[in-house]
């Protein structure tokens, strides 16, 4: 089989709701990361044989196949350059990164974009299904599904707090992982630790024209008694916003290309493809499914957890990636090194392809050799890509 090698990735600095990317067209926001990833390589736009866009709510301004829009609106690529939008939920751009490696790796493909957008702001997150209900269009939930699980309402929110119990955490636990979500972002932006994979973005504030290049999200003024202080997101639970992913506007990019593609068009890969895993389970509890997850990859992988140098693992709630390190037994060094979502931001189909910009820019810049990269997913599905620096 052959070998799929990323190129690059980029991603945008996050912006938060009504923030700095407020007044970004979404297909614009996508269309600035599809132009950068492909000014950074130098490949040929000619040559890309695809573009696999991830995105979760796909209405509105998202609607109508963005990623073909955001081809469209590109500076770079030609009309000629094909594109498919992908709804994985929040790991709509990881399963991108999959599906252009497999694409490559079965020798169909050469060379392929993956992506994804999500502007929070200007759409905001399930008003594709909320709208249709209010306007008595129908329910996602069909009566196969109700006979299946009566009276359950798939919910992310209670998904974490059953992680919370069933993994033994703390309100405290979470906090503190909060706090240095904060602390590791701070470090990192200070040290210029995103410098290699933010894409600027040109905006309008009141003082003029601008260019957008740190997360906003970031609180540089965090401190657990301040974070141990908001308010619980439900009466009797433990989490709170500020041990919850952003809201965030963002896209990102990645280049996924064959062997013969890096000799043709002189290209110098960062990375290769080591192994793809997806698995699903417990649609209740959602979130846990990257714990088992893992473990398929690495067992495929003929790999242990000490194997691996640095993990990205998403913070959609603190007890995510909390009941990860609990399970597999990984190192609390080794994860989410320059921060993750509660500090960061999750745009949701932008994250996937974010967190592979994060994971190779911080896997090259200690000189390490393996990442992994897990999500958890509305629907209680995971996806881990397990990457080997070149």
């Amino acid at each position: 089989m052959a070998t799929a090698y990323i190129v690059d990735a980029v991603r945008t600095a996050g912006g938060r709701r009504g923030g700095r990317l407020a007044g970004v067209h979404p297909v614009d926001l996508a269309a600035a990361s599809l132009d950068a990833i492909v000014a950074r390589s130098g490949i040929d736009p000619a040559g890309i044989d695809d573009v696999v866009m991830g995105c979760v709510t796909q209405a509105g301004q998202q609607a109508m196949q963005v990623g073909r829009n955001a081809v469209l609106a590109s500076k770079l690529l030609p009309q000629s350059t094909p594109a498919v939008t992908i709804d994985r939920q929040c790991g709509s751009s990881q399963q991108a990164i999959q599906f252009a490696a497999q694409a490559v790796m079965s020798g169909v493909q050469d060379v392929v974009i993956a992506a994804g957008i999500e502007s929070m702001t200007r759409v905001p997150m399930g008003s594709n299904a909320m709208f249709h209900m209010k306007e008595g269009l129908g329910h996602y939930k069909s009566p196969g599904l109700e006979e299946k699980f009566p009276g359950v309402m798939f919910s992310q929110f209670a998904g974490a707090e059953m992680l919370v119990g069933r993994h033994g955490l703390t309100k405290d636990d979470l906090d503190r992982f909060g706090l240095s979500s904060h602390q590791k972002a701070i470090a990192a932006t200070q040290a210029g630790a995103f410098n290699a994979e933010i894409v600027p973005i040109e905006i309008e504030t009141p003082e003029g024209k601008a260019m957008h290049t740190v997360d906003e999200g970031i609180r540089f003024d965090a401190t657990l008694e301040g974070i141990s202080g908001v308010k619980l997101i439900n009466e009797g639970g433990a989490l709170t916003a500020a041990t919850s992913s952003q809201i965030c506007d963002g896209s990102s990019a990645a280049l996924v290309v064959s062997e013969e593609a890096l000799k043709r068009y002189g290209l110098t890969p960062m990375a290769r493809i080591h192994t793809l895993t997806v698995t699903a389970g417990d649609p209740v509890i959602m979130l846990e499914e990257p714990l088992f997850a893992t473990d398929k990859a690495l067992q495929r992988a003929g790999m242990t957890i000490g194997d691996i140098d640095l993990y990205e693992v998403n913070e959609a709630f603190a007890s995510v990636p909390l009941a990860w390190l609990k399970h597999t037994g990984a190192d609390p060094e080794k994860l989410n090194v320059n921060g993750g979502a509660i500090a960061l931001g999750h745009p949701l189909g932008a994250s996937g392809t974010k967190l592979m910009a994060t994971l190779l820019h911080a896997l090259k810049a200690r000189g390490k050799k393996y990442g992994l990269q897990t999500m958890c997913e509305g629907g209680g599905v995971a996806n881990v890509t397990i990457v080997e620096m070149c």
